[in-house]
């Protein structure tokens, strides 16, 4: 979470520069201006946030469903699965393993364990 938070916030500081370069070159006045930077930022930046909170190469992808049978223990409860990870992709599971939070840990130690990078 802290690799993704500082990415986020580059990103951000990345920003700035769009908004002085089109206050720089547009004679327009000074809201209008604004208004077409933060534009022209999100048409850019939006593909850049998508990045920064999907890939699996910052973050790993889970899936929470509520009311679960844990496949490891049978307690019912939020189920939770890892879905993707650099080196790990579940995406196309027909058959998907929920756990509890407590079998999510023992699971995770497993998968790092055998060199699942998470």
């Amino acid at each position: 979470m802290i690799k993704q938070y500082s990415l986020y916030l580059l990103r951000w500081q990345l920003s700035t520069p769009i908004l002085a370069l089109v206050l720089y070159l547009l004679n327009l006045n000074v809201t209008i201006e604004t208004i077409i930077a933060n534009f022209l930022g999100g048409l850019l930046f939006f593909w850049i946030d998508r990045f920064i909170f999907t890939s699996p190469i910052i973050n790993p992808q889970w899936e929470i469903k509520e009311n679960i049978q844990c496949c490891d223990c049978g307690m019912e409860s939020t189920g939770y699965r890892l879905v993707k990870t650099k080196n790990y992709d579940k995406t196309k599971d027909e058959n998907p393993e929920w756990r509890c939070d407590i079998c999510r840990i023992k699971k995770l130690r497993e998968l790092k364990e055998r060199g699942v990078e998470i």
